[in-house]
């Protein structure tokens, strides 16, 4: 029966017993230093008249123990809703292993029991008739969703009204954001009385803004526990690598790839053909993007900063149209890393959208109407359709051959024979795949190119038992609904099952690797018009080896019973590899022993990437020194506008996710996988290799080498911090970038000597403005003994000043001297001087003392202003990438001249007078002190310090925009720039 308040006398002696059972227990073990915290800040938010709560901590780190001592403190009759029956089991062993033995928790929809355990189905089943209104709408209401549920729904949130005050635990709370959030909002409503705690690894930063917003109505601010790489750095969590396995699609596969690529690169080469439509294509993206004229009555240019704003979709695609060499570069743009690459196919839609929509689509002319009718049949190639509102994105065919390759489950063959090499009998390893088994039929055009389970960790299993190098791993499978292996595994795991619960009945049966989806289940044809059907059947790529003797077990049980028994058959050994769906093994499973995770899901949002990542990183008591690998095998077809779908759910996957590169360094993005690696684009395909090799590398004795970089036990700020990384491109003919030998040069203090327009000058005195420093300047490229203008005061004093300068500079004679320092590193030299410029101007805390220049290990060096905000080392790193990538359309520019000492007579003594320079080439003012000139000033002084002598030019004057002309679009420096984002 609930406990209600009926009987108000019966219901506050129960509650009394509750209470006093409660307080009798604690938990099995010490709680860790987080969990105390998160507990602490817990109780504080409900002494303060809080009801609600939301705690955030990393996977492995013990939320579920957390939650039980936080429902154990609140003393209440609890009610814990969690998303599988796995989990659900779980909840119920860690509140059984609390001492003394509690009472066991129940799993009914009674709640009799002092805790009880149900999953979100348990509430969320709704009935169908319910889903219409009798005047057939849909219901609406304040009640809506809950008047929907189904009898034993509705039962449920009854008896939850009736139990009066109680605790509600909702484990990976996640889930309630998509699927169950304004059900949960409803029933929260009902229930003033109950007091939540919501539990999560997802941290509240990775929300999406509705997600946001309902996480503040249903529990307010978060309870934020430490970050993943805390928790590693702590000693809480296994450290850990991410690892990626390139690869290219299957011959067979590639064929018919190349196939559906031929339509749409058809229409591409018809776009550049001026009398394909009475607009052509590129003029009327030269009209919109280039010179982007308001209306046909005002020509004058939308400022591009506008432009890019409303437009950011269009703009980024015409910025890499202009990099593919087919539009000019429009005026105030600036080329950066997303947008130098050749457009793939979201971004030929996107042009063609606009051009459609609102060129031809009201044309009467008849080659426009053939010109529309070209691009409708060409988008389904690449997975888009033309309707009546627009271009429309679908699911492309090649998409679901670039998932689902068989190169993928070769890949994984690949990854775990070499595991296994290096850890022998220590290996346990997960694969996370999406489903079980394929529940529709291939569309027809894939038929003869996928295998009917592709991506199925049916065909995973059977592929693993197939290779011997692979079944020697004695893989099972593990899903929600059937356990299968090898004949043998299968023998061996029902011993162990038997032995450990001796009532247990199983038998084998055998187990085919494909079932014929009914007819009714077939997914409908996207054949595009006038193509035809693929010739043969079956798989595009075989093993190789005989099929495997594949049996399932089978029993009267349950998941519940034999997702436990599996998991200790893991960690014992009787199995190496286990391989299972993500919604089983993907979250809230435990499985301690587990070092290495290969995942083929294709689920990217933060949740998914957290939870399944998350499997691998629990600490193992048997193995002290365990580093985890978590593996994504990713398939490019490269050449494909679309080819790239794979490579992009892996970029979503890692993006805001931390991992530590070669190096040491904590970063977010792929960045962590290998520095080479660029969210906006896949390396070449034959790189791929090579790229494969270096991951290899880290398997066996690397684990103790990314053991040692992730520092464990030292201190931490646990904040973000942004880096700009910069790879040198070009053949070297500017002066050096970091010192002469390739090394981190940071001097300690600017260079004694700097370039000005007639040579080499001495530095000009400091001072935060460029005035002083102008003064100094002039009185040293000026004739000797020439008087400086100003007041007495000013005058002498710069005249001191200089004559200092002066002096330092004499002892810098000779080529030797006049060639060390026309080899100061120019990159360090920028890096610090845009600190400094930017400290002078107020517009960051630090200055040059704070930069740090570190070599990546990859061929570029990582550049970050230490000890400050995220928001202000955004602002440097965003500042020194516009210092020296190329030329936008700033509102000033500083000189940097560029002296070379070979083209100087040996012996000659540097002077102002010295030498003409070499070149002159102009960087941008950064924009956050462009707008205003004095704060340009103090940004040029110490630009004069550290990198050259030379006056700001402003770009909207005739000079300034000759010099903006000739230098736009071109690169100050022979470098590449990617803005990272590192943890510290």
């Amino acid at each position: 029966m609930a406990h209600g308040h009926e009987d108000p006398a019966r219901g506050q002696a129960d509650a009394a017993r509750v209470h006093a059972d409660l307080a009798a227990t604690r938990p099995p073990v010490p709680l860790r230093g987080p969990q105390r915290a998160a507990l602490d800040e817990l109780e504080r938010a409900f002494a303060a008249g809080r009801s609600r709560a939301w705690l955030v901590l990393p996977p492995g780190m013990g939320k579920t123990l957390t939650g039980l001592e936080a429902a154990r403190r609140l003393g209440r009759r609890t009610v814990v809703l969690g998303p599988n029956t796995a989990i659900q089991e779980q909840w119920r062993r860690e509140w059984a292993a609390f001492r003394p033995a509690p009472a066991p928790a129940g799993t009914d929809r009674s709640l009799a029991a002092q805790v009880t355990v149900l999953t979100y189905q348990s509430l969320a089943t709704f009935d169908p008739e319910a889903e219409v209104a009798e005047e057939g709408g849909a219901r609406r209401g304040s009640a809506g969703h809950l008047r929907r549920l189904r009898p034993q729904g509705r039962e449920l949130v009854d008896r939850l009204r009736a139990a009066g005050d109680l605790t509600l635990l909702l484990d990976e709370c996640h889930h309630l954001l998509d699927t169950w959030g304004e059900l949960l909002a409803e029933l929260l409503r009902e229930l003033p009385g109950v007091t939540v705690v919501g539990l999560t690894a997802t941290p509240p930063d990775r929300l999406t803004p509705v997600q946001a917003r309902l996480v503040d109505e249903l529990f307010g601010p978060a309870v934020r526990g430490p970050s993943l790489p805390a928790a590693v750095r702590d000693g809480h969590l296994a450290p850990y690598s991410e690892l990626a396995w390139l690869t290219e699609p299957t011959p067979s596969e590639a064929d018919w790839i190349g196939a559906e690529a031929e339509r749409f690169t058809e229409l591409t080469t018809q776009l550049l053909d001026p009398g394909f439509a009475s607009v052509p294509f590129l003029a009327w993206h030269d009209a919109r993007t280039v010179r982007r004229a308001h209306d046909k009555t005002d020509t004058r240019a939308l400022p591009w900063h506008r432009f890019a704003r409303e437009e950011p979709e269009l703009a980024a695609a015409a910025l890499r149209l202009h990099h593919h060499g087919l539009l000019a570069l429009p005026e105030g743009a600036r080329l950066r890393e997303e947008h130098r690459r050749a457009p793939d196919a979201g971004d030929w839609v996107r042009l063609l959208d606009d051009w459609v929509r609102h060129c031809l689509s009201g044309s009467r002319e008849p080659r426009d109407a053939l010109a529309v009718e070209a691009v409708r049949a060409a988008l389904p190639s690449v997975g888009y359709r033309l309707t009546a509102r627009g271009i429309s994105a679908g699911r492309s065919p090649v998409d679901r051959v670039l998932a689902r390759s068989a190169a993928k489950t070769g890949a994984v063959r690949e990854i775990l024979g070499a595991e296994d090499a290096a850890l022998g009998a220590r290996l346990r390893a997960v694969v996370i795949c999406d489903h079980e088994r394929a529940t529709a039929t291939l569309p027809a055009r894939l038929d003869g190119v996928l295998d009917e389970q592709a991506g199925s960790a049916r065909l995973v299993l059977c592929e693993l038992a197939a290779d011997p190098r692979t079944a020697a791993l004695s893989p099972l499978l593990v899903t929600g609904r059937t356990v299968a292996a090898a004949r043998t595994t299968a023998e061996r795991f029902v011993r162990y099952c038997q032995d450990a619960e001796p009532g247990l009945r199983l038998g084998l049966e055998p187990a085919g690797t494909t079932e014929a989806a009914k007819p009714e289940e077939r997914e409908p044809e996207e054949r595009v018009p006038g193509t035809a059907r693929p010739e043969g059947g079956g798989p595009a790529a075989g093993s190789g080896w005989p099929a495997p003797d594949v049996v399932e077990v089978t029993g009267t049980w349950t998941s519940r019973r034999w997702v436990p028994l599996a998991t200790r058959f893991l960690e014992s050994g009787g199995t190496r590899a286990l391989v299972g769906t993500r919604a089983l093994l993907g979250e809230g499973w435990d499985a301690r022993g587990v070092n290495t995770l290969v995942d083929l899901s294709e689920a990217t949002t933060p949740t998914a990437v957290v939870q399944t990542r998350g499997r691998a990183l629990r600490t193992d008591p048997d193995w002290p020194e365990k580093t985890a690998h978590t593996w994504s095998v990713v398939c490019v077809a490269e050449g494909h506008l679309r080819g790239n779908g794979d490579w992009d759910r892996f970029v979503r996957k890692h993006e805001g996710y931390l991992g530590i590169t070669g190096t040491g360094a904590v970063m977010s993005g792929v960045a962590h996988v290998h520095q080479e690696l660029s969210p906006y684009a896949p390396p070449p395909a034959h790189d791929f290799a090579r790229l494969n090799a270096l991951m290899l590398d880290r398997i066996g004795d690397g684990r103790a080498a990314v053991r040692e970089l992730w520092r464990i036990g030292t201190p931490y700020e646990d904040d973000l911090v942004h880096t700009l990384r910069v790879l040198r491109t070009g053949p070297g003919a500017q002066a050096p970038v970091m010192g002469a030998r390739g090394e981190q040069a940071a001097p300690p203090e600017p260079p004694a000597a700097v370039p000005g327009p007639r040579g080499l000058a001495p530095r000009p005195a400091l001072g935060r403005t460029g005035a002083a420093a102008t003064v100094a300047a002039a009185l040293l490229a000026g004739p000797a003994g020439a008087p400086a203008a100003g007041t007495p005061g000013v005058a002498a004093s710069a005249a001191l000043a200089g004559w200092a300068a002066y002096t330092a500079a004499r002892a810098l004679t000779g080529a030797r001297g006049l060639r060390k320092a026309a080899a100061e590193p120019v990159l360090s030299a920028l890096a610090h001087s845009v600190a400094d410029g930017l400290h002078a101007a107020g517009c960051l805390p630090e200055g040059a003392a704070a930069v740090q220049i570190e070599p990546d290990g990859a061929g570029g060096y990582g550049i970050r202003l230490d000890g400050v905000s995220q928001e202000h080392s955004e602002r440097f790193a965003a500042a020194l990438d516009e210092v020296i990538s190329p030329v936008g359309d700033p509102r000033y520019l500083l000189p940097r001249y560029v002296v070379h000492a070979r083209g100087l007579r040996a012996g000659h003594r540097i002077t102002g007078r010295a030498a003409a320079a070499d070149a002159v080439v102009h960087h941008a003012v950064p924009g956050v002190v462009g707008a205003n000139r004095r704060l340009v000033e103090a940004y040029a002084g110490a630009w004069h310090r550290w990198v050259s002598v030379g006056e700001p030019v402003y770009t909207r004057s005739a000079e300034g925009a000759g010099i903006l002309a000739a230098q736009a679009g071109r690169s100050p420096l022979d470098v590449t720039t990617a803005l990272r984002v590192a943890w510290r």
